[in-house]
């Protein structure tokens, strides 16, 4: 088996002279030059990943749901009880949450990961489990070295065998009671941000609550010390498992050269850690929608992405990966099936 460092290595460079023809075959096709937007961008976008051998199509999708308890919800930072992800994941073996009924609408298997869940093992989930549930950030840190490497490599090897079952195009999400308190620590970390310009209030907290919630990230930070330079140990002192194991699906496709579709803000706080440890991630990450929760606008500035979609969401799960997977059908659609404009004889003034 190959070593993270291996892993991290072999993520291939986008192919810029296949960008190029793309660029060249688009402006050909049967409409104004640029009159697509970004949706021209996003094909050419693709067309660069080697992975998709030149050509931007769509064949197997996948979402890998990522799910884990975490200690932090001890410290009162969020309203639903832990024992709903529990709970959620068993629905989305039902295929009946959020997550699972947009995917099914956009053709793509939900594979549902159980990376630290505080509950016995739930039928129907594929296990990654190496505890259940994280440690309380705002005491120590959320699990060992040793654990983060292995759920991160567990993630990065399932992604890659995923690819080489036939998926071309990837989405994350995540399922964890309180996760947006590891996550607005994450962002503060690896953007430089005060907690308070970060922290929201996930899944309706209280207003009223949330300069406690302000202060626990901020105490996380405190007492951890996360260096900031190094994504993994980042996600390993104030992150959580489904924090890290999105990190590993986004690690994994671009290490074969495929796209991966983000969701919200605690995709956001992985793609972060990704592209701190290996910055040849970033042109594989496609961002579906500008998420609704604190911290989306800060986190998204620094990663330098453009979401497709703002509809004020912030469900997670990967519910807006599975909407922003049209989007990724229709630019190949349109690269793929439109008429060009020497076929049908019609010469555009330079």
């Amino acid at each position: 088996m190959q070593t993270l460092a291996t892993l991290l290595a072999a993520i291939p460079e986008m192919d810029s002279a296949a960008m190029a023809h793309a660029q060249q075959h688009i402006d050909g096709l049967l409409k104004p030059t640029g009159s697509l937007g970004r949706l021209e961008e996003l094909a050419v976008q693709l067309a660069g990943m080697p992975g998709l051998q030149g050509a931007p199509r769509v064949d197997k999708k996948a979402i890998l749901v990522m799910c884990a308890d975490h200690g932090v919800w001890h410290e009162g930072v969020a309203i639903s009880p832990q024992i709903v992800t529990a709970i959620q994941a068993v629905n989305m073996t039902r295929h009946n949450t959020g997550v699972c009924v947009l995917a099914a609408q956009a053709g793509a298997d939900v594979h549902v990961i159980d990376v630290g869940i505080d509950a016995d093992p739930i039928p129907g989930l594929i296990d990654m489990k190496v505890a259940r549930s994280s440690g309380n950030i705002a005491q120590t840190a959320a699990m060992t070295a040793e654990q983060a490497q292995t759920v991160l490599l567990s993630a990065i090897n399932y992604t890659r065998s995923l690819a080489e079952q036939g998926v071309t195009l990837f989405g994350v999400g995540e399922l964890g009671m309180a996760n947006t308190t590891p996550a607005a620590a994450v962002v503060s970390v690896l953007t430089g941000s005060e907690p308070e310009a970060v922290v929201g209030i996930g899944a309706n907290l209280p207003h009223e609550q949330l300069t406690h919630k302000v202060e626990v990230v901020r105490r996380a930070i405190a007492v951890n010390q996360p260096d900031a330079t190094d994504g993994l140990d980042v996600l390993t002192k104030v992150g959580g498992y489904d924090l890290l194991g999105m990190t590993g699906v986004m690690l994994g496709a671009a290490s074969c050269g495929l796209p991966v579709v983000l969701d919200g803000f605690l995709s956001y706080a992985s793609a972060l850690a990704a592209c701190r440890m290996a910055p040849a991630v970033k042109p594989y990450l496609i961002p579906s929608h500008f998420s609704a929760e604190k911290g989306a606008r800060i986190a998204l500035e620094h990663l330098e992405l453009k979401p497709y979609l703002h509809m004020e969401m912030r469900l997670g799960e990967g519910s807006g990966a599975a909407i922003a997977m049209h989007i990724v059908e229709s630019a190949c659609t349109m690269y793929n099936r439109m008429g060009t404009l020497a076929g049908s004889n019609i010469v555009l003034p330079a």
